[in-house]
């Protein structure tokens, strides 16, 4: 209650602020200048020539496009006032036009066609045609607009994200940011329940003709949580601002996958309603896999096993969305949305494994068979759904800019997986089963405001209280072939339990834009975040670890921008950020996860949360059609969480123990990593275009303590991941694709994770005069399988595992828009972009119950 108060409080500041000041005005609307560049002495369009837009008596662009191939620019989203243009172009002078004026009743501008002489040393004129941009770079973001995209058709937000820059994705669907698994990731800038308990399985429901752009922010302001070192990922769907019915109907059918997706939009006068529906369902898959450990617990025990097998997969999902906005007035508007979502995957694992035993004493090892060899089995049943609901109110006042928003979001998540593991022709490995059930609750309220104090100073300022209520409960069940039941197993009340954690975090922030003279712009803000964390079992269990905890700290965290526009064309940033990752649920229960004995996991309450700081320099320049993006940075994190197994020995009976492995999270030290990336486009042919992104940092982890002895990657290790594309437009409704993109091994003081990469090439043709198309989309052409290829090392045991993977393919894919439309002016609606959101969850706690099996 206390918090809420305070963030009431926070509210009513900003509101006094605004009295105080005294600010009025009228409603305002923002509208567009558009015009035509032409050859004084040609008379032909200037294709690719850069305009950017000042305001009157100002020094610095506030905003710039390039024009398409026949002259015309248009610059969306101005707001009234008084302007003037500036075009550049290869082997023109720069020239201005001023006098430019919108108003609230005539928001559009039209320049009509504008006249450029060239200069007396004018280079040959060189004809080059590019796609509307794919990437954008904006002060604190960079944007890939994926609808642009061509062969992310027919696929799923997994394989929109394999092509972001600075973005990588592994065989297994987990995200990372220049190398950093701790980012936070959006859609449409709010934080979703589902994500919190399956990031890697929400990504492959969402249809990638859902996805409009993907935003990566890498150094995010004071305005965004903290939660997340590695930056935020912000996905935004399609959302039409029109008036009228309209809708589009696509999907994809293919060896590997098949989706479908639906769009249906309303708009009139100030009401809107849209819904869309999705679905992805993969057909089933048979992957080969490989497994070799060798153990040695202690001086007299030390074994060895070595497993080939296969495994089954058959996965769906489902997603569903309706979204509705009113505006009573100029000022207030109201938003309401709902997303749903619904998946799962069945696996069917079996192996034949070879058992050594190099040292054989009778206490340790149930026989004394120097050998034995073995068969095992297991079947798995996991899925996930639940709901986000969010309530969002913004009063917007007489002055321009000056917006109060107030948004509310209940987020529900339940995640059930269920297993049975059978092993033949051995005694030595007891059989398990396993209920893990996990239910998350989230509530944020959140308060955000902004005031233009004037042209020089904004300030944007909010309050957020997030409340996360999660429950996880595991059934364990024993074998016992006497008992009488069906399967043959009884309930185990000795590795059950129910725990309930619950994580309260109340946060205030400040940031303040300062437009200086010279192309400057800073961004300075401090945000301060304190989190309380508890948990306590639900059941009381025969395990003496599974016990209470409670811990609480807070966090400040400042960030600085830096922007210098050189000129319209060329922008350099130097950013400071500060970010934490807090532990999650799997990483914090001390509960001992039993259900595979050789295998255990156990949570660390004493966890503290991961501290990165980053310091980056970015460049980017646009000439003509093409576009450079380059970066070095330098990131520092305080007490690095990765995962530590261990050898164990593990009672199978009263008599007798055989060696395994236990797995806990740790803050194992300090890393501190220094990267560049590059990103490019440039079309160096008419109707060709190639996009390359590369991304290069360093690992060199610092280990204290008792994690020392752990650590058996001690070099600097350079990792990278990148993307490369090339595309060619036909101008008449036909493009083709090609693309590859790949990531090193992921490093951590024990080993190394599995790379990836993939190779595809698309085709896809237009008709309809755009409203349809049609296309065809293959990946890996030349490889059946991938290779995954990981390995564990440290003082008393060492693992390896291989996994491959069927990823060749082929697919069609389609897509259809319907309706008759047009287009009006935006509207009072919230700016999901600018919102400022909470965590999507706590790193998996709500999907994995009490561990992991």
């Amino acid at each position: 209650m206390k918090r809420i108060i305070i963030l009431i409080l926070i509210t009513c500041s900003f509101i006094t602020a605004k009295a105080q000041l005294g600010v009025g005005g009228g409603p305002t609307i923002v509208g567009k200048i558009s015009g035509t560049l032409i050859d004084s002495v040609t008379k032909q369009p200037l294709s690719y020539a850069s305009v950017a837009l000042f305001r009157a008596t100002g020094k610095a662009p506030i905003n710039g496009v390039l024009t398409d191939d026949k002259g015309v620019f248009k610059i969306d989203g101005v707001h009234p006032g008084d302007y003037k243009i500036r075009i550049s172009y290869v082997g023109y002078p720069e020239k201005s036009v001023g006098g430019i004026t919108t108003t609230d009743a005539k928001p559009d501008k039209n320049m009509g066609q504008i006249f450029v002489r060239s200069s007396a040393k004018a280079l040959n004129e060189v004809s080059v045609t590019a796609q509307a941009p794919l990437i954008e770079n904006k002060i604190d973001k960079i944007v890939y607009n994926a609808e642009k995209d061509l062969t992310a058709a027919g696929g799923n937000a997994t394989d929109v994200l394999q092509k972001v820059p600075l973005v990588a994705v592994d065989i297994n669907g987990n995200v990372s940011l220049r190398g950093d698994a701790n980012v936070r990731v959006l859609i449409n800038g709010k934080p979703s329940g589902a994500t919190s308990a399956s990031l890697s399985d929400v990504l492959k429901t969402i249809p990638a003709d859902q996805i409009k752009s993907i935003e990566v922010i890498t150094s995010p302001s004071a305005k965004y949580d903290a939660e997340g070192s590695a930056g935020i990922i912000n996905i935004i769907t399609k959302q039409k601002n029109m008036t009228g019915i309209s809708g589009s109907v696509s999907g994809g059918f293919g060896t590997r996958q098949n989706n479908g997706n639906f769009n249906l939009n309303y708009n009139k006068n100030r009401f809107s309603l849209s819904m869309n529906i999705g679905g992805n369902y993969t057909w089933p898959q048979t992957s080969l896999t490989g497994f070799y450990n060798d153990i040695q617990p202690k001086d007299t025990v030390h074994t060895s096993t070595t497993s080939n097998g296969t495994n089954y997969v058959k996965r769906y999902g489902a997603i569903g969305n309706v979204s509705a906005n009113y505006d009573f007035n100029a000022f207030n508007g109201l938003h309401t949305n709902i997303r749903l979502n619904q998946g799962g995957f069945n696996t069917v694992a079996n192996s034949q494994s070879a058992f050594t035993n190099l040292m054989i004493t009778p206490w340790d090892i149930k026989t004394g068979d120097t050998s034995y060899r073995y068969s095992s089995n297991s079947l798995g049943h996991n899925s996930f759904g639940g709901f986000d609901w969010n309530v969002d109110y913004t009063h917007k006042f007489h002055k321009e800019g000056e917006e109060l928003d107030l948004s509310t979001q209940w987020s529900h998540s339940r995640t059930v997986t269920d297993f049975t593991s059978t092993y033949m022709n051995t005694d030595q490995l007891p059989n398990s089963k396993a209920n893990i059930n996990g239910l998350n609750n989230e509530y944020t309220l959140q308060a955000d405001y902004t005031l233009p104090i004037n042209k020089v100073f904004k300030l944007e300022a909010g309050g957020k209280e997030i409340l996360r209520r999660l429950v996880g409960t595991q059934d364990a069940y024993a074998y016992d072939l006497a008992a009488g039941t069906p399967d043959g197993f009884v309930f185990d009340n000795a590795n059950s339990a129910v725990y309930n954690y619950n994580q309260d975090v109340t946060a205030g922030y400040g940031v303040l834009t300062i437009t200086l003279p010279k192309g400057y712009t800073l961004l300075v803000g401090a945000r301060d975040e304190i989190t309380h964390i508890s948990g306590a079992p639900q059941t009381v269990s025969s395990d003496t670890t599974l016990r209470p905890f409670s811990n609480s700290y807070n966090t400040f965290i400042p960030s600085l921008t830096i922007q210098k526009a050189l000129s319209s064309t060329q922008t350099i940033k130097l950013a400071y950020s500060k970010r934490i990752t807090r532990p999650g649920l799997t990483s914090l229960n001390p509960y001992d996860n039993k259900t595979n004995v050789l295998a255990q996991t156990e949570g660390n309450p004493y966890l503290a949360p991961e501290v990165s700081q980053t310091l980056e320099l970015d460049y980017i320049t646009f000439v003509k059609s093409s576009v450079i993006n380059m970066s070095v940075y330098y990131k520092h994190t305080a007490g690095l969480i990765e995962t530590i197994a261990a050898p164990i020995l593990v009672q199978v009976d009263s008599t007798h123990a055989q060696p395994g492995t236990l797995t806990t999270s740790h803050n194992i030290g300090n890393n501190n990593s220094f990267g560049t990336s590059f990103f490019g486009s440039v079309s160096p042919i008419r109707n060709v275009t190639v996009r390359a992104n590369i991304n290069a940092y360093t690992y060199k982890p610092d280990p204290t303590g008792l994690f020392i002895r752990d650590q058996t990657q001690d070099g600097t290790y350079v990792q990278y991941n990148g993307f490369a594309m090339a595309e060619y437009d036909a101008k008449s409704g036909f493009i083709a694709s090609v693309f590859t993109f790949g990531s090193s091994p992921r490093r951590t003081i024990q080993g190394t994770n599995p790379s990836f990469s993939i190779f595809g090439v698309g085709v896809r043709q237009q008709l309809m005069k755009k409203k349809a198309s049609i296309g065809i989309n293959v990946l890996e052409p030349f490889n059946k399988y991938k290779d995954f290829n990981s390995s564990l090392s440290s003082p008393g045991f060492v693992q390896t595992s291989t996994f491959q993977f069927p990823f060749r393919s082929v697919g069609i894919n389609f897509s259809y828009s319907f309706g008759k439309t047009t287009f009006s002016a935006d509207k009072n609606k919230i700016n999901n972009d600018d919102i400022k959101q909470g965590d999507q969850g706590i790193g998996g706690a709500g999907g994995t119950g009490t561990g992991n099996k």
